[in-house]
């Protein structure tokens, strides 16, 4: 069946349900590239220096990573619709108390507040999509991943159009549209079986000791911190208004977008998702490089074609982590996003203080490194990696769900 197919069990032909999750992990998205444009606006704001404010990202990050062994064991309890209320509770209440923050710690900490609560949605949203929408489950998980990619392309945008005039209303602009997206679900969304078996907390970290699904994370690990210092530290060195930064990181979303959702799943038909992958990292280590040392124009330029190694790195991780090993997609997700958003909430940390030790280019090298070591432990780890498990039936992800977070 084609997923783009407008007849019944189709992409355009699915329950109020799904489109109010979907509608709602669109938001979700946005919310990680929304303070991009205006991360100089927040320092000059709160009189904080790049280091200061780059730990919007970190706080977030820990917050999501740690929250991966928890989301598993809340929702296989309190059921899927739940679980995404909750999450949207938390997002509304610490986006909208940000907008509020006096202080850059104050600001820290209500962002990692509200990265709980995206853990909390986003990792339940495609089990629930997947459970309620029509046909199976290829329309359901194309229909994430475009949510995805807008919700990353429309983050950076939001944030510039609200934050061109104050820092402040882009926080309450979120929370605001979250509240929206749990009205919606509150009313359209029925609550969902819950599973068979109730995961506990050590199960994902049980899950790592498969050699294929630790090589994934290990790896995934090393590019995410080639990601997020990209998406945290880049919008200091290009130095734009808000509208400018706001646009160069849409351009860099649609990218994102139309190489995860369309342009990664040909390249790996065609030449197999381990050449695709390795090819694609070096490319982004090269491109990060050349980012760090040319121009402005040529910083602009290679921010936005990050966009596309990103968007193809993200899908060819997503279903390794999901297919290489035997465990249930739930849990092995949950086990490969612990380790890989450590990462993300080292890069905003370091990227800064690698600057402040050394000049503007080191950065940039040390994410090309890891981006580098990533690659190599795809090579090195090939033969665990490519061992993956047969694609799950549609009622068994149906049963499953699949925990992904961002990609």
């Amino acid at each position: 069946m084609d997923p783009f197919d407008a007849g019944a069990g189709g992409l355009l032909k699915q329950p109020k349900s799904v489109w109010a999750t979907a509608g709602a992990a669109v938001v979700a998205f946005m919310g990680i590239g929304l303070v991009d444009p205006i991360l100089p606006s927040i320092a000059q704001g709160l009189h904080a220096t790049a280091g200061q404010v780059s730990l919007l990202f970190t706080s977030y990050f820990l917050i999501t990573a740690v929250a991966m062994l928890v989301t598993g064991f809340v929702s296989s309890r309190i059921g899927g619709r739940k679980t995404l209320l909750l999450g949207l509770a938390f997002v509304v209440v610490f986006a909208g108390l940000a907008g509020t923050s006096g202080s850059v710690g104050e600001l820290v900490g209500f962002r990692a507040g509200w990265g709980l609560g995206n853990a909390l949605f986003v990792s339940t949203a495609l089990a629930v999509i997947v459970g309620a929408a029509a046909g199976g489950s290829a329309a359901a998980i194309l229909l994430y991943e475009s949510a995805l990619g807008l919700g990353m392309a429309c983050g950076p945008l939001l944030g510039a159009l609200l934050g061109d005039a104050s820092w402040r209303y882009p926080f309450f602009g979120t929370a605001f549209l979250m509240a929206v997206g749990f009205l919606c679900i509150a009313v359209f969304l029925k609550e969902q079986p819950k599973p068979a078996r109730k995961t506990s907390l050590l199960d994902p970290v049980k899950a790592l000791g498969h050699g294929g699904l630790a090589s994934a994370a290990v790896s995934a690990f090393f590019y995410n911190y080639t990601f997020f210092t990209v998406l945290a530290f880049t919008p200091f060195v290009l130095n734009m208004s808000p509208y400018r930064s706001g646009a160069v990181f849409f351009a860099w979303g649609v990218l994102l977008a139309v190489f995860s959702v369309i342009v990664a799943p040909r390249l790996q038909k065609r030449f197999g998702s381990l050449k695709v992958l390795g090819g694609s990292l070096i490319l982004l280590a090269a491109d990060v490089l050349v980012l760090g040392y040319g121009s402005h124009t040529t910083a602009v330029v290679c921010t936005i074609l990050s966009g596309a190694f990103i968007g193809v790195n993200n899908t060819v991780y997503t279903e390794l982590a999901l297919g290489v090993s035997d465990a249930p997609r739930p849990v092995a997700s949950a086990g490969y996003n612990f380790v890989r958003w450590f990462a993300a909430a080292a890069a905003p940390y370091f990227a800064p203080k690698i600057e402040e030790w050394t000049d503007l280019h080191i950065p940039f090298v040390v994410a090309a490194v890891t981006a580098v070591v990533s690659a190599l432990v795809v090579v090195v780890r090939r033969k665990a990696l490519t061992h993956e498990a047969e694609e799950l039936e549609p009622q068994h992800a149906t049963e499953d769900g699949v925990a992904v977070f961002a990609n």
